[in-house]
């Protein structure tokens, strides 16, 4: 029964979100009711399933069968990322989507697909789902599709990542090669040579998801999609995967000997680079976009120090805090027509309930006690001190600049302005300037979860934690450790509220990312196929023409040959036998005389021939 209630949560969104893209606007009014019933249902299943840990395995290959399975990390992941899914889908009714049955029906599949992706326990499982994920990303990051901007930077997002992907592709072909199989528990037993391969494709691939350095521009164009959009591909899905994904393979990268090195290096450096490019941010969004992968690179150095609950528990509570910050983002956009943080001074006090629930979102980004990214920033953190110190002082100097970056955001959408300034309001599009009620729900719900999952990283929760996921326990941060972390936040918040946050230039176009992703990845990907829609036109149209025509020609002759020849030879024969069907007619006169006189010629004519043979 639990592996049927596991097949429900990825077949149910599916074939639902299926059934809505193709349907058009035919049934528009049945759409939201069935999409967050859909959710619903999926997100009650998710929580049952994380007891009962169903396992369902299906035949690929000979002796690598695929296979789903709900085991200690999916029990805690699962769940929040249907809750979230639910939670943005509830915020997208109440705020009205265009096209519903197309952004609901694509928001579904790309749930069922995160869903697979966070039960799979084989390559090829894997595959298929991020696959899947990565093309409803596209289709939902350029959703304006009529406007041309949108639909570039879908096309940017998903070029970026799908180099990334092909990793998976050569870890999967290493996988068969090195003779381990292609089940995740089985990659570190892989012959040597193959072992380091198979380690490099997954990082390649689960960092171009997790927008790490340095694929994480792609993150910034992916802020064209609708709020709903960023808050569940910033938050429980497609960039967590990316984390998620190494965190489940922190085996293998231990197992080499250097990929745990480099993934908690990555990590650790991408949360202090992109920690700086929050800070230097004028739009709401782009912060947000910028700390998501600061805040992803916490998670990928968990996964390198070997702190699998630690950086479970801290992927837990960003989805919350995440998905919180860019609907309350959402509703400001919305409301004001604008995101930019210039025009955003005093909105919190003009829509309380978005301002607190912000509030306690944007502290938690910031690390503050007791709220969840607090301890679980912690926990990993510890795990990078018994490491390396300078791992755990690069890892620290990155959650300093959280604080700064939340608090830069903080401190302007409290600032008091005056009552009728309009300044700067849209900007970017009509704003309604009023926020739904129902949109209260899933923030107060989110703020709520990012103000209390952290409490599993302490202890002695997170000793439990560790055993639940079957590994090694994680460092547990010590008082010490956790009193001076929260002492370092609030440091950081009054110097910001004191001198105002620093907005360094060299960081605003997120450190020239976009021209190093535009000469790496876009300009060759563009050229290349560019070559080969000419290869298609020149040699392999032109081939499949020469050989139509050749086959046309061919056919032409053999026409004239069946016309002129074969029916030539048929009707001259025909014409030849009716001749002398009429000869052999012609003595048939039914007369008695002229039969002798017949009689009488060929027996003469015989007589002759026999005389003149002998």
């Amino acid at each position: 029964m639990s592996a049927l209630a596991l097949a429900i949560i990825i077949l149910l969104p599916g074939i639902v979100g299926v059934a809505f893209t193709l349907s058009g606007d035919r049934m528009p009014r049945a759409v939201v009711p069935i999409a967050l019933g859909v959710a619903t249902i999926t997100a009650a299943l998710a929580v049952a399933v994380a007891f009962a840990r169903p396992e369902i395995r299906f035949p690929f290959i000979a002796g690598a069968p695929a296979g789903l399975a709900v085991d200690g990390l999916a029990a805690f992941i699962l769940p929040t990322v249907s809750i979230v899914t639910l939670l943005v889908l509830i915020f997208a009714a109440a705020e009205g989507v265009r096209a519903a049955s197309r952004f609901h029906g694509l928001m579904l599949i790309f749930a069922s697909a995160v869903a697979i992706t966070v039960t799979s326990t084989t390559l090829p499982t894997l595959l298929f789902a991020w696959e899947i994920m990565g093309a409803a990303s596209w289709a939902l990051v350029g959703f304006a599709w009529r406007e041309d901007s949108r639909v570039s930077a879908g096309l940017t997002a998903f070029i970026t990542t799908r180099t990334g992907d092909l990793g998976l592709y050569l870890a999967a072909g290493a996988a068969i090669v090195g003779g381990s199989g292609l089940a995740f528990a089985d990659l570190p037993d892989a012959a040597t040579p193959w072992r380091n391969v198979i380690a490099a494709g997954i990082l390649v691939a689960a960092l171009g998801k997790a927008a790490q350095l340095p694929f994480s521009w792609w993150l910034s164009r992916a802020m064209a999609g609708p709020s709903p959009v960023s808050a569940l591909l910033h938050s429980a899905a497609m960039v967590a995967m990316g984390g998620y994904l190494l965190l489940r393979v922190a085996p293998l990268l231990e197992a080499t000997g250097w990929a745990s090195t480099v993934t908690a290096w990555v990590g650790a450096i991408t949360a202090l680079a992109l920690g700086a490019v929050a800070v230097a941010q004028r739009d709401l969004k782009q912060l947000l976009a910028a700390s998501t992968s600061a805040q992803l690179g916490f998670v990928v150095l968990a996964a390198g120090v070997g702190s699998v609950s630690g950086g479970m528990t801290f992927l837990m509570a960003h989805a919350a805090t995440k998905a919180l910050l860019f609907l309350a983002a959402g509703a400001w956009l919305t409301a004001l027509g604008t995101k930019r943080l210039s025009a955003l001074r005093g909105v919190a006090r003009r829509w309380p309930i978005v301002g607190v629930t912000f509030t306690v979102g944007i502290l938690s980004l910031a690390g503050l006690a007791p709220l969840s990214l607090w301890a679980a920033k912690d926990e990993l953190l510890a795990g990078a001190l018994e490491i390396s110190p300078a791992l755990y002082i690069v890892g620290l100097a990155g959650a300093a600049l959280s604080a700064a970056y939340s608090g830069k955001a903080l401190f302007i959408v409290w600032r008091r302005v005056p009552a009728d300034s309009e300044t700067g309001y849209d900007t970017e599009q009509s704003g309604t300037r009023h926020v739904a009620g129902w949109t209260a729900l899933p923030l107060v719900t989110l703020a709520v979860a990012a103000a209390v999952l952290g409490i599993l990283a302490l202890p002695p929760l997170a000793g439990s934690v560790g055993r639940i996921l079957g590994g090694p326990s994680s460092a547990v941060p010590g008082i010490l450790e956790l009193a001076g972390s929260a002492v370092l936040v609030l440091a950081v918040l009054a110097l910001v509220f004191w001198k105002g946050a620093p907005e360094p230039r060299w960081a605003l176009n997120w450190l020239g990312l976009e021209q190093l992703t535009e000469a790496l990845v876009l300009t060759p990907t563009v050229a290349l196929s560019r070559a080969l829609a000419r290869f298609d036109d020149e040699i392999l149209d032109r081939s499949i023409m020469i050989s139509a025509q050749g086959v046309a020609r061919g056919a032409r002759s053999l026409t004239r040959f069946d016309t002129k020849g074969v029916d030539g030879t048929v009707e001259g024969l025909a014409t030849q036998s009716r001749r002398l069907g009429r000869l052999a007619r012609r003595p048939q006169t039914g007369k008695v005389h002229q039969y002798y006189a017949q009689i009488t010629i060929v027996i003469g004519v015989l007589f002759i021939l026999i005389l003149v043979v002998r």
